[in-house]
Parts: C-alpha cells; sequence; structure tokens
C-alpha cells in the first residue's frame, strides 16, 4: 500500500493513476468519453497532469471504471512540524534536538548544570551558533574569556579553540546551531 503523500504529491498522483485504471480495464479514452460525458480530450489532459482534477470528473470516471475513488485519490497525509524530543545527557549537559533532520545545520537546546564551569578548549571543523535563554553562559574563545546573558548571541568558527559552560553559579539554557557552513565570528556582549 501507498505511503500516505501530502497535499501537492497526492494531487500529482491523480493523472497516472487515471491512465493505469483505465488501462488496466482495456478501455479506451473514446469509450471512457462516452461512459462519462466528459471530452476525450479532457479525459486526455487529465491523464497527463495537463488538466487540474475535480471530483466533478474524478467521480464519473471511477463509477464509469467501477472503480473506488480511494484506488484514484490517497488522503493526503498532514506533516506534524512537531519535533520529538529525545534528550540526550552527557557530563551532566542534556541536548535536546530541535531539528528533526540529520543534516546540517543542526539545532540544540542545551542545559548546562551549575558545576560544569572548568574550561577545556577544543578545536573541530564547523560553526556554531549560541543564544542564551536563561542563566549566565561563560565563553572561552581562543584568548578571549567572556559571560553571556539572557538573550545574548554569539557565532565562532570551530577551529578557534573553544569552550562554553556555565558561571558556576546556577545552571544556563542555551540555543545551540551547529554547521559546516559559516561566517566571521559575531558576538554580541560584554567582556568578563
Amino acid at each position: 500500500m501507498d505511503e500516505q503523500p501530502t497535499v501537492g504529491a497526492a494531487i500529482e498522483q491523480i493523472a497516472p493513476r487515471l491512465r493505469r485504471a483505465r488501462e488496466k480495464r482495456d478501455v479506451s479514452l473514446a469509450d471512457l468519453a462516452r461512459a462519462t460525458g466528459i471530452s476525450t480530450s479532457t479525459l486526455s489532459r487529465l491523464e497527463s497532469g495537463q488538466r487540474k482534477p475535480s471530483l466533478e470528473l474524478i467521480l464519473p470516471i471511477t463509477a464509469a471504471l467501477g472503480i473506488p475513488l480511494d484506488e484514484i485519490v490517497t488522503a493526503p497525509r498532514i506533516l506534524d512540524p512537531r519535533v520529538p524530543q529525545h534528550p540526550t545527557s552527557k557530563d551532566g549537559r542534556v541536548l535536546i534536538p530541535l531539528s528533526r533532520h540529520q543534516g546540517e545545520p543542526r539545532a540544540y537546546k542545551m542545559t548546562i548544570p551549575a558545576h560544569d564551569s572548568e574550561p577545556h578548549l577544543r578545536t573541530h571543523a564547523g560553526y556554531e551558533w549560541l543564544y542564551v535563554l536563561r542563566g549566565r553562559l561563560r565563553v572561552t574563545l581562543g584568548d578571549q574569556d567572556f559571560t553571556m546573558g539572557a538573550g545574548e548571541a554569539a557565532e565562532f568558527d570551530c577551529q578557534i579553540p573553544h569552550w562554553f559552560g556555565a558561571t558556576g553559579r546556577g545552571s544556563v539554557e542555551v540555543l545551540s546551531l551547529f554547521g559546516k557552513q559559516g561566517e566571521r565570528i559575531h558576538l554580541r556582549t560584554s567582556r568578563r
């Protein structure tokens, strides 16, 4: 059985399904035109996708071919836009994925515990974007060391030695975007 398509895909599937159903029953366009009262040219355009299908056209065709409507029209699937949240925990940090796809950029909500306050610099390929939701975020980037508050954002190349964590005075919640694309660093914060 076909997977339920989106609305656009359901409409696109009507034309080839009409043709297959007619040909399977060995009915010519002329015979179908006589049985339905729909012109041969309209039927041909429906089957080639050049004419938009409507119930006024599809219902007489399915009746003449003796097939159920759902053989031609599949109910569209409305995608649920909510991203399933499956938190993971590592070293006390809780990561909640905010993007459904595994490609880039990847989005996360991260909760960093208060005790995660000692810098451990690292480097890797990619770019990181951070936005502080709650608390105070300590960021070490190269020789810079600064604190960001709620509503502040930073963007940096991950090939620069970096670390971010709590200030030791409470946990912090951050939105993080990580990807291979990026631009030069943009910091909107005050020095520590």
